[in-house]
């Protein structure tokens, strides 16, 4: 059982160190579409696409990023008591809390795979039979959902993209609830 534990925290890690290194550029992305946006309001005709790329742009950074900043434990803390506490204590705490995250995320995700089945044109209730219907082929792609904006872009891709990010959040959540356990049973991690 530990060696699967330390299997699974050495992939789950290795998955979300790897895409948070390479997702945390995306802030230069970001940054181009900003100066952009700008060049084009003072220069030419304003750029309709910029605000909502730019969006969801940040949307894809915060939660592609929110894993590795996890993982590297740069997520904020009240530190007024725990900091002071021994690694034991601060592991209970941490299995715990982790505990309701692991909760509260699996429910996001649920929500994120409803939101991205309206998005794709589903107005049933079961959402997931919809994507199996999708797989299978049972199921066909209705009207798609677009954003009330001027430049009306499509829905979906960044709902697919939330849906990917909570999902690597709650596999890294595990993680981490492995290495508190691990922790707890005085193995190195």
């Amino acid at each position: 059982m530990i060696r699967l534990a330390r299997g699974y925290i050495n992939t789950i890690d290795a998955i979300n160190y790897r895409l948070g290194r390479i997702v945390m550029y995306g802030i230069f992305v970001l940054m181009g579409i900003l100066l952009w946006s700008s060049i084009s309001k003072t220069f030419f005709l304003p750029a309709l696409w910029t605000l909502e790329v730019a969006q969801f742009t940040m949307v894809a950074y915060y939660i592609l990023g929110g894993p590795y900043s996890l993982q590297l434990g740069s997520n904020v803390r009240m530190d007024l008591l725990y900091g002071e506490w021994s690694l034991r204590r601060k592991a209970w705490t941490d299995v715990i809390t982790v505990l309701f995250l692991i909760f509260y995320l699996g429910v996001m995700v649920y929500g994120a795979i409803g939101s991205t089945a309206y998005s794709l044109g589903y107005w049933g209730t079961e959402p997931i039979s919809f994507f199996a219907g999708l797989i299978t082929g049972t199921e066909e792609i209705g009207r798609l959902e677009t954003s009330p904006s001027v430049w009306r872009p499509w829905m979906w891709p960044i709902k697919t993209i939330m849906i990917i990010g909570l999902f690597l959040m709650l596999l890294q959540c595990v993680s981490e609830l492995f290495k508190d356990l691990l922790l707890l049973k005085g193995e190195p991690v």
